[in-house]
């Protein structure tokens, strides 16, 4: 009963955060118009559907603890969200991990087609630089700058990309717990890094806190997707919006896989704790990431 009192506020948090989130995407994304329409049509479908939104509210949640003003945050929560959302339609073409679902509703390839698919994946993570770049986002360049560094590093080949890579070279390959977790705290971990660290940034609170937050949220994204991988075979298709099995039916390499759902689950609340060690000198700053931390190990979606 603990654990259920103690991520609800967060589930509650979520919910009003998305509303907000939606919002600030929907102002940011091209309307559809003009003989690309069919392009931007594509971007909302996938951008503005019912996601968790654990990322920018990660990323937002963060800067709230240096007094970022809100319109900033807002914008950098937006950006980490579309390239949240072109790494999701990506992966759910054929030729990657294959999948026809996405958050209860077709893939942007089935509901469109694989070509408008790619190139509106390759739209949004363009967008997200665009956003990031823009002196909304904050009035120091250097700061802007930084921003987008950090982002297009953890996104391309040295983080999520590179992870996607592993992934796939591994299907119905011996792989054991250190290559798995290699793989898994890059796809997943490098870009809920960037949405911790990015709060930092935002507020100028210096190399050593940004560092502190970025670690953070590697072992974050690391616990997300050990969690990810149990709810694969222990989740319901209703809540998780896609197919349950996929990975034991592709062979991919994960740590249930690897250790088992009993080996999994104490490798996931292990992570958990290290990561939660980090925020110890924020003090109560830092009450609203712990929370969001004990919310992805319980999650049920």
């Amino acid at each position: 009963m603990s654990d259920v009192l103690s991520i609800t506020p967060v589930r509650e948090a979520l919910a009003d955060f998305g509303t907000v989130m939606t919002e600030t995407l929907d102002a940011l994304l091209p309307y559809p118009t003009g003989p690309e329409s069919g392009l931007f049509e594509a971007m909302r479908y996938s951008a503005l559907a019912s996601g968790k939104f654990l990322r920018p509210y990660l990323l937002c949640t963060s800067a709230i603890m240096f007094d970022v003003p809100g319109r900033q945050y807002l914008r950098a929560g937006a950006a980490v969200e579309m390239v949240h959302s072109y790494s999701l339609i990506h992966d759910d073409l054929p030729a990657m991990d294959d999948d026809n679902m996405r958050r209860g509703r077709p893939a942007c390839h089935k509901a469109f087609d694989e070509a408008t698919a790619i190139l509106a994946g390759d739209a949004l993570l363009t967008l997200s630089f665009e956003v990031l770049a823009g002196a909304e986002t904050h009035p120091d360049a250097q700061v802007r700058s930084d921003l987008v560094a950090a982002l297009a590093a953890r996104s391309g080949g040295a983080g999520m990309v590179g992870g996607q890579v592993i992934d796939l070279a591994s299907e119905h390959a011996d792989v054991d717990a250190d290559l798995i977790a290699r793989l898994e705290t890059m796809k997943t971990g490098a870009l809920i890094a960037f949405s911790t660290a990015a709060g930092g940034l935002l507020g100028q609170a210096g190399g050593d806190v940004v560092k502190t937050l970025e670690t953070f949220g590697f072992e974050l994204g690391l616990a997300f997707q050990i969690t990810d991988d149990l709810l694969d075979v222990e989740g319901d298709e209703d809540d998780l919006g896609k197919k349950v099995g996929k990975d034991a039916g592709a062979g991919k390499a994960t740590f249930v896989s690897a250790l088992g759902v009993d080996g999994a689950r104490r490798r996931a609340r292990q992570v958990t704790d290290r990561a939660l060690s980090r925020l110890d000198t924020f003090g109560e700053r830092a009450d609203e990431l712990r929370s969001a931390a004990e919310f992805v190990l319980a999650r049920r979606s």
